[in-house]
């Protein structure tokens, strides 16, 4: 049973990820840590939900999900940095 769900062992491991990068790019933006939290564990069981219900669907298509999201993943990353150093160059000028 386990087997056919091994396409998808990526994709598990880009989701945390990405929701490591969210979650950085809201505390480099300031966002309430409870709220982030909430948002981040509502988020989690909604993809929880959506694997649970589409793994059959979407089986066939595990590769171009995969890409798909180590894209996104990729992007989101280049994103939080940008921000970031954006931030700490903003903030030593203003010190």
């Amino acid at each position: 049973m386990l087997e056919e769900f091994l396409p998808f062992v990526g994709l598990i491991i880009f989701g945390n990820i990405e929701n490591l990068i969210l979650a950085s790019q809201g505390v480099v933006e300031g966002v309430d840590p409870k709220i982030l939290g909430g948002l981040s564990i509502i988020i989690v069981i909604l993809w929880l939900f959506i694997g649970t219900v589409a793994t059959e669907l979407a089986i066939q298509y595990a590769n171009y999900i995969t890409f798909i999201g180590g894209l996104a993943i990729f992007i989101l990353g280049v994103m939080a940095i940008r921000d970031a150093v954006r931030n700490i160059r903003a903030n030593k000028r203003g010190e």
